[in-house]
């Protein structure tokens, strides 16, 4: 398996956004990935019911079981990732109940995308503006990486990753030897 980065650069960020932008269903995909700490198969797995209402209205939040830790984890959604939500709905929702996958596959009736649909989604778009290294696990990683860099207490990011330690979220992330080095010699007292 190849080893994946987050996206470091907010510029690029958004344009990923901006080129995704005539798929609401991927854009969704995409906003929801970098602002949440979900797994993709905890997003492909993902339904109606869980984001919206029966009005078409957003939660406030997503509650879930995680796939591979089993635990409970409750998600409160951005104002970015409501407004994708409202757009994808108006444009993918189709009726027939609330109970269909969010990111649904056009390969079938009320299937959902595959993590390999996921990973091309992504890949492409990043290497359409210019970065590299970059996955479907990449997603999880970007929102990690910019709630550490935007102050976030370690310990909390790796109470959302379920992962054992902070140094493993560190890892993970990609701090590197250079940004201590930064963060100390920026101080200076």
């Amino acid at each position: 398996m190849e080893f994946v980065e987050p996206i470091r650069d907010k510029n690029k960020i958004e344009a990923i956004r901006k080129l995704l932008s005539g798929n609401k269903r991927d854009v969704l995909l995409f906003t929801l990935g970098v602002n949440s700490a979900l797994r993709v198969s905890d997003l492909i797995n993902l339904k109606w019911v869980d984001v919206v209402d029966d009005n078409g209205k957003p939660h406030d939040y997503i509650t879930l079981r995680d796939t591979k830790t089993n635990k409970h984890n409750r998600l409160p959604l951005t104002k970015k990732v409501k407004k994708a939500i409202q757009e994808h709905y108006q444009q993918n929702f189709k009726g027939g109940g609330l109970d269909q996958y969010l990111f649904q596959s056009r390969k079938g009736y009320n299937q959902p995308l595959k993590r390999q649909a996921v990973w091309r989604i992504i890949k492409d778009a990043a290497k359409d503006v210019g970065v590299k290294n970059i996955g479907s696990h990449s997603l999880r990683k970007t929102w990690a990486y910019h709630s550490y860099k935007a102050g976030t207490d370690i310990v909390i990011i790796q109470d959302m990753l379920n992962h054992s330690a902070p140094s493993v979220t560190l890892r993970y992330i990609g701090i590197t030897q250079d940004d201590k080095d930064r963060a100390v010699l920026s101080l200076d007292l």
